[in-house]
């Protein structure tokens, strides 16, 4: 087992790392950006070190820095947490090359993963079902113009490293075709540094399901199930559950042994999320997969029992999946709410100091934050503040706590989605499990696009 790592991430799931890391009795090293100095990751890690200003840029972003302070606290490994580094494959180069742990998978998983249209022939190959679209990247007018004639309308334009809702546009006409293949190339380009997209078949409708896996250096891959995350804001999630109320026995179990089946063929190792759309008429097409863990990943803990920071960190040491994951039992059903500094209605993020933070508590309610009374939000980073997470034994009795969880939460001095949060789990839609990624728009119709 490892004696110290370094968290290269900031907030909730910096904070994630180290409740992990202590339970392993491991030492933590936290970095900070100037802007994060008071916070709490920085608090209860066993060290911490500076490693440039707010900018993430010039701090969580910057590899020579990181690398520097693992280098110099003498670290064996790093965990990326999510975003920042966590997908950068010359980053797990970087930490290969100085004798240092990457807690992820490796750098050719990483690359291949992160090449969206790559990433999708190779799970086609090993097995999974793809959404129908052009085959590899479109780079001409010319063959734009062909593939989207062959696929049909509607269609979508996809920035191949793309992530987040960038370099992504609807197309339902010929004659948008060109202008808005152009713009998803800008976009591409001024988010990634790559202009390349392709083309897929745009699915009205879809509702939203990954599969949270689990791979070892020994060729042993397992699922932990799936999550419903199709309640979203421009491709970004706001509330995830576990399990989908769209998936039968059958089909949880036939998709969850091809979700095997292809990690095993490709050889992935530590936590991953294999993510699908599904079909109006039931049909499930893979779209990407994150290799990483997911802001998400609590509701999986919760009705699976299964630590997977914990897990990631065992698996990177060299311990077999067995012994990393321990006894499984899928129990119950969890619900998670990401409350963000923002306006409710508006979506505008809220930076400043909170005044009143009061968690609520009670049988089955988790709170993953490193907010508290009188920090400081600072407008640099992710809205994120707070994981609102519920587990009961059904998904009526979480969806009852996670409405009582959001009443007893209390926020002041800045702006939260809490009162959003309040209105999705009041809908009937939301309770009798009617969901697709367009649920929002509909609830709210005028802020939601």
């Amino acid at each position: 087992m490892f004696r110290k790592i370094l968290i290269a991430n900031r907030g909730e799931i910096a904070l994630r790392v180290i409740c992990a890391c202590k339970e392993l009795d491991i030492a933590t090293v936290a970095v900070y950006s100037e802007a994060d100095r008071n916070s709490l990751h920085v608090r209860f890690a066993d060290e911490a070190v500076c490693i440039g200003p707010a900018r993430s840029s010039e701090s969580y972003l910057n590899i020579p820095h990181v690398i520097s302070a693992a280098e110099i606290t003498d670290v064996e490994a790093i965990h990326p947490g999510y975003g920042f580094l966590s997908e950068n494959a010359n980053f797990a180069e970087v930490c290969e090359a100085s004798h240092i742990n990457f807690i992820g998978p490796s750098p050719d998983m990483l690359r291949l993963m992160g090449e969206k249209e790559h990433a999708r022939r190779e799970m086609a190959a090993a097995g999974l079902p793809i959404v129908p679209g052009s085959d590899g990247i479109v780079g001409d007018v010319d063959a734009a113009t062909a593939e989207a004639a062959r696929i049909g309308y509607p269609l979508i334009v996809k920035a191949s490293a793309g992530g987040g809702g960038r370099g992504m546009r609807i197309v339902r006409h010929k004659e948008e075709l060109l202008p808005l293949w152009e713009t998803a190339r800008h976009e591409a380009q001024q988010a990634f540094g790559v202009a390349d997209v392709y083309l897929e078949k745009f699915i009205e409708r879809p509702r939203h399901i990954e599969f949270q896996v689990l791979g070892d250096r020994n060729g042993n891959v397992l699922h932990l199930g799936e999550r419903e995350c199709s309640i979203q804001r421009r491709h970004q999630k706001l509330v995830e559950e576990s399990p989908s109320m769209a998936l039968t026995p059958k089909l949880r179990a036939d998709l969850g042994r091809r979700v095997v089946e292809a990690l095993k063929k490709i050889g992935y190792s530590n936590a991953g999320t294999v993510e699908f759309l599904m079909d109006e008429d039931g049909s499930v097409y893979f779209i990407e997969m994150n290799a990483r863990i997911q802001v998400e990943h609590p509701v999986t803990e919760m009705v699976t029992g299964v630590d997977l920071i914990k897990a990631q960190i065992r698996i990177a040491a060299g311990e077999k999946l067995d012994a990393a994951v321990g006894p499984i039992e899928f129990r119950g059903h969890s619900i998670e709410c990401r409350i963000n500094a923002e306006d409710p209605d508006t979506f505008v993020p809220s930076a400043g100091r909170i005044t009143t933070f009061q968690m609520p508590g009670g049988p089955g309610i988790r709170v993953d934050t490193a907010a508290h009374a009188d920090a400081v939000i600072p407008p640099f980073y992710d809205s994120l503040i707070a994981k609102l997470i519920v587990h009961g034994r059904d998904r009526a009795e979480a969806i009852a706590r996670m409405r009582r969880a959001l009443e007893m939460f209390v926020v002041e001095g800045i702006k939260t989605s809490l009162p959003l949060h309040q209105r999705i789990l009041a809908d009937a839609d939301f309770e009798a499990g009617r969901l697709d990624t367009h649920f929002l728009e509909h609830l709210l119709p005028v802020h939601a696009k």
